[in-house]
């Protein structure tokens, strides 16, 4: 099995006045459903209220990320699936109760995963 990375970026989550509530529902139907399915791995926001770090190999910490990264945020989801097609009905679902597309990628085979 694989484990895919079902992703949006907080940009792409436009919720209308009122109707957070039934969005937040919405995706936790469709958490607990994968997770009924025992395909969930993890799931979850970055808190964009804690500013990301990096961490050199002497355990240096500085503030900051990568260039390439620094508009990481939104909302993931890893899932271990049996096939591309079955990432993609997930992505459906995902995209359907967050109201938004969203991103897939396969995490390359680790046998120690």
């Amino acid at each position: 099995m694989t484990k895919y990375l079902i992703s949006f970026p907080s940009a792409a989550m436009v919720i209308p006045d009122g109707e957070f509530q039934a969005v937040a529902d919405a995706a936790h139907a469709v958490v607990q459903e994968a997770k009924d399915a025992g395909v969930w791995v993890f799931g979850g926001g970055i808190d964009e209220s804690v500013p990301p770090v990096m961490v050199a190999g002497d355990g240096t910490v500085t503030e900051g990320t990568y260039p390439q990264t620094r508009q990481l945020e939104g909302g993931y989801t890893v899932l271990e699936l049996p096939s591309r097609e079955a990432a993609l009905e997930w992505a459906a679902k995902i995209a359907v109760a967050c109201r938004c597309a969203q991103e897939v990628r396969a995490f390359q085979y680790d046998p120690a995963s």
